[in-house]
């Protein structure tokens, strides 16, 4: 994986700025703890900080190519993040036009593939990745971000040139940027949806997935290079459910390359278990022994577990089942409830996220349980995202939330996230907010980029705006989450589900192909009907699990009170007191639900601790 951050200015000599620049990458070491470089020159510095997983010796970066301009500069300078997966394949054809390659890895093929294709050499990539290119020949400078924004890369323009970096705290490290956030981006932070390219931080960008950004000496552009489309599907289901497979096996071949220990994530749900039968059934062809599989547990959770609305039964038993039935080497990370409200803990994961955003317990629990992992493994795969691109979730089922003129996660509550997410802001700030509307606004936006097959039903075109604002809207935030809080710990997580091929072909598919046999996942799950026990075969979908212990809740309810008890809690102008006290001094009877924890507690703190830690001035919101 790693971690990349760089500075471009047409104006000045950077070559005197080599402390700020060194700043920028101490910031990204935990992304990157193997190595650190920088490549300056008077107009551009790249750094990158490297987590080595292939060609360990071989591919320290800033990358320059050995050809050079007439002045002797190198054509071409990359600082690269991600993994490409076709890198083996690229290679070979670009050995054919005659390049030649000083090392195994993957970040020599992205440098040599651009100086062959030029900008359109992205869309030839497989994997994930954001990398930066500075291109002496033009004096410019190309930031690229992978189709499904798996790898994150944010940037800041400044008046001759730009700021950029993995994370935001990156280019928080210079003295030309500024920490701000404005009415716009607290609706960013609470709206509970991702608006692609926009940050909670006045004049700080994400470059949007499947985009690149331009930046010259006349200013910046942004082009696409990757979009779903509307291409009808012609395929019988029998084809369709054997495409899947092949896809599948394939994506498994191609992301178990790796040069250190490589992991399963095992929840024993129907997704992750896929990934982990793949897993092992690929490391037994290649006789490479038994795969490592991960999975987490609370104290006391699954011999106390108490059924809940979307969780039947716990996973454990499900992850041993399967653990069993594939032949992995499986371990149980056990966490101690106590230990997610941990101020150290939580801290560290407010440092990994670098903005407002977050999603209750499960940000700490992923932490610690990542934290875990990386004492055996530096790769971890993962089934996230199967359930945004197969059509997992309950509100992709539930008619009320279909067919609701909002985002469908969004009328799954009982009370809308906009009016939850703002229970404990000031009247007044609320009233600016407007948050009901700007949900709005966003949906009717969102649905405008849809793409459609001519000819469908208007159940069929439904179903088709659902399926891609999962992906597009729901899916970056879960994304996201775990690209920081794994690399918070250098732990390296791959996302099969997100292969763009198996995304834009199960995206084509109709509705009704999906849930062919009346469930959800339909399609993955005969698929995948050889790998798995029936059980597992046949279980409900499950969210990550949160912890049931009302001491959590108890806890986030205490560290409200303090905060508004703080006369110097930034947030506290921001806040209505009072509802603030009463949910403070509210007894806890039962634990919270996922979406409460979002939205309701933790949303005051996430900002208050944010503004605190992080300088972020707020005077645009008072």
């Amino acid at each position: 994986m790693c971690g990349i951050t760089g500075w471009v200015d047409f104006q000045r000599d950077l070559t005197h700025h080599e402390k700020t620049a060194e700043r920028m990458i101490a910031t990204m070491a935990c992304r990157g703890p193997d190595a650190a470089g920088l490549w300056l020159r008077p107009r551009v510095a790249l750094g990158h900080r490297r987590l080595a997983v292939i060609d360990l010796p071989g591919g320290q970066q800033p990358m320059a190519s050995p050809e050079t301009t007439s002045d002797g500069a190198p054509l071409a300078v990359l600082s690269y993040s991600g993994e490409v997966y076709n890198f083996a394949e690229l290679r070979n054809e670009l050995a054919g036009h005659g390049h030649r390659f000083r090392t195994r890895s993957d970040t020599e093929v992205v440098l040599r593939a651009y100086l062959q294709w030029g900008h359109g050499f992205a869309e030839r990539l497989n994997g994930m990745f954001a990398f930066a290119i500075w291109d002496n020949r033009t004096q410019e400078l190309l930031l690229v971000r992978d189709r499904l924004g798996v790898k994150p890369l944010f940037y800041y323009p400044t008046p001759d040139g730009v700021l950029f970096g993995s994370e935001p705290k990156a280019v928080l490290a210079n003295p030309l940027s500024s920490a701000e956030i404005t009415v716009d981006g607290l609706r960013d932070a609470i709206s509970f949806l991702r608006v692609p390219g926009q940050t909670p931080l006045r004049g700080m960008r994400e470059v949007k997935p499947g985009h690149l950004v331009r930046v010259r000496r006349n200013g910046l552009a942004e082009e696409r290079y990757w979009s779903l489309t509307g291409k009808p599907h012609t395929d019988d289901l029998r084809t369709t459910i054997s495409t899947v497979r092949e896809l599948l096996d394939d994506i498994m071949s191609r992301q178990m390359i790796s040069d250190v220990p490589l992991c399963t994530l095992l929840s024993g749900g129907l997704d992750s278990s896929i990934i982990t039968a793949l897993a092992q059934r690929t490391a037994n062809a290649r006789d490479e022994g038994k795969v490592r599989a991960f999975s987490v547990d609370f104290v006391g959770y699954t011999s106390n577990f108490e059924p809940e609305p979307l969780r039947e039964a716990p996973d454990s038993p499900y992850a041993a089942e399967l653990a069993a039935h594939a032949g992995t080497d499986h371990t149980t990370i056990l966490l101690n409830n106590a230990d997610l409200v941990h101020p150290a803990v939580r801290d560290e994961v407010l440092r990994a996220w670098d903005l407002p955003y977050g999603l209750g317990d499960h940000d700490p629990s992923l932490y610690l349980l990542f934290k875990a992992i990386r004492e055996h493994s530096t790769v971890a795969l993962s089934g996230e995202s199967a359930d945004e691109v197969f059509g997992g979730y309950l509100w992709s089922h539930l008619p009320r939330a279909v067919e609701a003129d909002t985002f469908s996660w969004h009328a799954l509550a009982s009370e809308s996230p906009a009016s939850l997410s703002t229970r404990f802001f000031h009247p007044d700030l609320v009233k600016e907010l407007s948050l009901p509307e700007y949900v709005a606004d966003q949906y009717r936006t969102a649905l405008a980029e849809v793409p459609h097959p001519p000819g469908q039903s208007d159940f069929e075109r439904r179903m088709r705006n659902n399926n891609y604002l999962n992906i597009t809207r729901w899916m970056p935030q879960l994304l996201d989450r775990k690209d920081r809080i794994s690399m918070a710990n250098g732990l390296e997580v791959r996302v099969p589900f997100c292969d763009h091929r198996l995304v834009e072909y199960v995206y084509g598919t109709p509705w009704a192909m999906k849930t062919f046999d009346g469930r959800e996942k339909s399609l993955l799950r005969a698929a995948a009907t050889d790998l798995l026990p029936e059980s597992i075969l046949q279980r409900r979908k499950a969210p990550y699990p949160s912890t049931q212990d009302v001491a959590y809740d108890e806890a986030i309810n205490q560290e409200l009170g303090k905060i508004v008890a703080n006369p110097d809690s930034p947030a506290l102008p921001l806040l209505d007191v009072e509802a603030c006290r009463a949910q403070a001094n509210r007894p806890v009877t039962q634990p919270c639900s996922m979406f409460e924890r979002i939205l309701l507690a933790e949303t005051p703190i996430r900002l208050n601790n944010w503004l605190a830690a992080y300088g972020v001035s707020c005077e645009q919101l008072k």
